[in-house]
């Protein structure tokens, strides 16, 4: 039985995971979340009390998929140079949704700004986690003071990306910046290629 209540749970915070995304944490209720997984509302409850609850379970989630994510490109890719690659590839592989829904930690951070929800510094820290992954790969680079600031620039330059596919549903445009990237990565890293 916990079993089974626990496999429930996961299915709400996947579910709400996903509406969050698409329409919004403040336009997605308790109702069309148990609708979505096919719960009455008394079972519902038993779960999550509020909506708050549901919101710091899938920022949970979101954390724990985004550090996987990021520990296998550790794993995958041979050089710091070839990890960063595999961040900017992510923008390509996720155009379809990008275009769509923009970036999911970009607009939930972006909404719960608007909303002044008490959980922005938890979504936020979705951020500080590619922060400091980005760092870690221009350090073992050679960039040991300007790592944290390069960090910041890749991941500004790939919210701007994705707010601007999403605003002109352009993915040729999210093709060609990703290419730039690639680019400016090369270019960066030259100077220090003996590094990799």
């Amino acid at each position: 039985m916990a079993k089974s209540n626990q496999g429930t749970r996961e299915r709400i915070v996947e579910t709400a995971d996903q509406l969050f995304y698409e329409r919004g944490y403040d336009h997605t209720s308790f109702a069309d979340i148990a609708e979505a997984v096919e719960l009455s509302r008394g079972n519902f409850y038993h779960h999550f009390k509020t909506k708050d609850e549901i919101l710091e379970a899938v920022i949970g989630l979101r954390a724990k998929k985004t550090q996987a994510m990021l520990d296998t490109w550790a794993a995958q890719a041979h050089t710091p140079t070839e990890r960063i690659d595999r961040f900017i590839e992510m923008m390509a592989m996720n155009g379809p949704q990008i275009r769509r829904h923009g970036c999911p930690v970009g607009t939930m951070c972006t909404e719960l700004a608007k909303l002044d929800h008490p959980a922005l510094p938890h979504a936020s820290a979705l951020f500080t986690l590619f922060r400091r992954w980005l760092a870690t790969q221009f350090e073992q680079i050679g960039f040991n003071r300007d790592a944290d600031s390069m960090a910041m620039h890749l991941l500004a330059r790939s919210q701007g990306i994705a707010t601007l596919a999403n605003a002109f549903n352009d993915e040729a445009f999210i093709r060609q910046e990703v290419l730039q990237l690639h680019q400016w990565l090369r270019t960066v890293c030259e100077p220090s290629s003996s590094a990799l």
